[in-house]
């Protein structure tokens, strides 16, 4: 049986501004077990966003409850959420949000400072981070020393550094032109298969093709949640296993 990772029921989140009350979720149920490549799909205003924070620990509910690994944590302080982000959650976002002046390797172990680990520590596990997403040679360079495809490889990497129970991927190629999405695709697809659980919140198509299972909000509800029949892969390693018709449970 697999594990459900993530169970959200009859969530729902309001805003108050001014006289008028927004409702942006108004009553949305979800079960993702780990292991599943998720796209969160929806038109701007459908709710995604907020429900994407509610999952990434960044907002709490208005109502209804969020049980993540086993955990409730619809009703926790803003400094309990804090932990369990760093703990359960990597995020990739669309803008990358490194630190400007800070290099590669810094980048990508800054979670390890707010979880407590040692300077050697932290540096070790951030170089094999980086030469995991192809990026060994980078390691000293700053942000602007590298082109957006690389910026979004050093997120991804420090997103995986916590060895996190979900990716959280925001509109990960929205800044990126069309190779650079394929290789990032490629990526995420690669992290997939090593039995990762990756939440993809987009609204273009063709990258949601890439995800297992597909969820359309509209109007703070869940429209359509369906299995991917056709999932769309870049990945040549990936693409070279399925035609040697070996089995994916044995990718290293």
């Amino acid at each position: 049986m697999p594990k459900e990772l993530i169970t959200i029921k009859d969530i729902g989140r309001k805003y108050v501004i001014g006289t008028e009350v927004i409702h942006a979720l108004k009553s949305v149920s979800l079960t993702i077990n780990e292991g599943e490549f998720v796209a969160l799909m929806g038109p701007s205003g459908s709710g995604k966003s907020t429900l994407m924070n509610i999952l990434g620990c960044l907002d709490t509910p208005t109502k209804g409850d969020y049980i993540l690994n086993g955990t409730n944590v619809s009703h926790m302080t803003d400094n309990q959420l804090a932990e369990v982000r760093n703990k359960e959650i990597g995020f990739v976002f669309q803008t990358f949000n490194l630190l400007p002046r800070s290099t590669s390797l810094d980048n990508v172990a800054l979670p390890l400072i707010y979880a407590g680990a040692s300077k050697k520590e932290r540096d070790a596990r951030a170089q094999l981070a980086l030469e995991n997403v192809g990026l060994g040679n980078r390691v000293t360079h700053k942000p602007n020393e590298l082109s957006g495809g690389q910026r979004q490889r050093v997120a991804v990497a420090r997103a995986l550094i916590n060895n996190p129970s979900i990716i959280l991927a925001d509109e990960p190629t929205g800044n990126l032109d069309t190779k650079t999405s394929i290789e990032i695709m490629g990526l995420l697809e690669e992290i997939h298969s090593k039995g990762n659980t990756i939440i993809l919140v987009t609204h273009e198509e063709d990258i949601a093709q890439h995800a297992h299972r597909i969820v359309r909000m509209r109007d703070g509800l869940v429209e359509k949640d369906y299995l991917n029949e056709e999932v769309k892969s870049v990945s040549p390693r990936l693409q070279a296993i399925r035609e040697s018709g070996n089995d994916f449970e044995n990718i290293n």
